[in-house]
């Protein structure tokens, strides 16, 4: 039984990189989505597309070989707007290099764009 969907859809990307495979199939839901779609977004990872198996559904993910490390943040603590820098020095390998993945009042984006719309939110992983 999953606990953490996000937590094995990293675990799979992550491992499906340094073996380097071209795609991998990861276990579907809406947050899992959003968090492909900003992945990609930022060029992370290439296209993704959503396989129906009957069950909960399944996504197969293009992979860029752009990943060095990905993880999921827990407990997932809550970030004001203006301290970003903060966890960014605690998560990223430097600045400017990564991206901190959270989900906000607009709903789920990387640091940089909520730091731009002034959100704070939910950090959820961060990928470089």
């Amino acid at each position: 039984m999953r606990h953490d969907i996000l937590a094995d859809v990293f675990s799979i990307i992550k491992n499906a990189e340094r073996v380097g495979k071209e795609t991998c199939i990861v276990p579907a839901s809406k947050l899992v989505k959003n968090v492909l779609s900003v992945m990609q977004k930022r060029d992370y990872i290439g296209e993704f597309e959503f396989i129906d198996d009957g069950k909960s559904g399944m996504f197969r993910i293009n992979l860029t070989g752009r990943i060095n490390n990905c993880n999921v943040i827990k407990p997932r603590f809550a970030v004001k707007k203006d301290e970003f820098e903060k966890w960014e020095e605690r998560y990223l390998p430097a600045r400017g290099f990564g991206i901190l993945i959270l989900t906000t009042s607009k709903g789920v984006m990387d640091h940089e764009e909520a730091i731009e719309k002034g959100l704070g939110g939910n950090l959820l992983g961060y990928v470089y």
